[in-house]
């Protein structure tokens, strides 16, 4: 990867990847960026608070209490709002979830054969998102996840095909030689987007099989190598894995927003 690559800034990576509009997926949005609260709800002056609130819930994840019944006990001691909390609920995990983690997760270009599976819109969608200047948390297990989420229908913004051909360079560089992409079939425009990532991938030297899958979760729970994703439900159940969206940012897009809910950050 040159030095060239690596500085450049994020508008200057989606001016190298133009937004092309002959796909037809119609929405009135067209960047993945922030939510309109989030400049408040995720400020640094709420850091040291959202940190704490993520060691309890560790704390009482670890010991068997309820998922729904932490956000709730943990929330409300913190007046943290919704959006607050669902950050908390993506960013936590139990100790014997983040040991398990830390155990089977592997470097991208330890994968055998060069092969890897990869939880489709779970990538794509934080790979725009940090693209778009949204919020991007750095969770307990070092994922970084975002906070976007598409409601059954996925809808193409300026940073969808600029995020395809951005996780594509990283494979190539990895030295990955086939990719098996699962998209969710219930989510709509899935058909679409498979369409888009075929053309635009064409070009590549990697082998991509873009597959709709009822429940890809289950499909990457089950796969014979390792799997990109930050699902939690799939991290915790999968052989390998590869913390594929925090690799690319953290080369290729360092300076998005990002809120880091790690151990040991401050």
């Amino acid at each position: 990867m040159s030095l060239e690559w690596r500085n450049r800034s994020i508008p200057a990576i989606l001016a190298m990847f133009p937004y092309e509009g002959r796909y037809s997926m119609p929405d009135r949005r067209s960047h993945r960026g922030p939510h309109p609260e989030d400049t408040k709800l995720f400020d640094a002056s709420n850091h040291t608070t959202l940190r704490l609130a993520i060691e309890e819930c560790a704390y009482l994840l670890s010991r068997g209490y309820a998922e729904a019944s932490i956000l709730q006990i943990v929330g409300n001691h913190h007046h943290l709002t919704q959006r607050q909390r669902m950050a908390l609920r993506r960013s936590g995990c139990s100790d014997r979830s983040l040991e398990r983690r830390r155990e089977t997760c592997i470097p991208l270009t330890q994968c055998p054969n060069g092969q890897i599976g990869v939880d489709g819109y779970n990538l794509l969608i934080t790979i725009e998102s940090a693209l778009s200047n949204g919020v991007i948390l750095v969770g307990r297990d070092g994922c970084c996840r975002d906070l976007a989420s598409v409601h059954g229908t996925y809808r193409k913004v300026s940073e969808t095909l600029p995020a395809i051909r951005l996780i594509a360079k990283h494979f190539a560089e990895a030295g990955i030689r086939q990719v098996d992409w699962y998209l969710d079939r219930p989510v709509s425009n899935s058909g679409r987007l498979k369409a888009v990532m075929h053309d635009t991938l064409s070009e590549t030297n990697i082998a991509w099989n873009i597959e709709l899958a009822d429940n890809p979760d289950h499909v990457l729970t089950k796969y014979e190598g390792p799997v990109a994703s930050s699902d939690s439900w799939v991290l915790d159940r999968c052989d390998l894995w590869v913390n594929l969206a925090t690799d690319i940012i953290k080369m290729h897009i360092p300076e998005c927003w990002m809120v880091d809910m790690s151990p040991g950050s401050r």
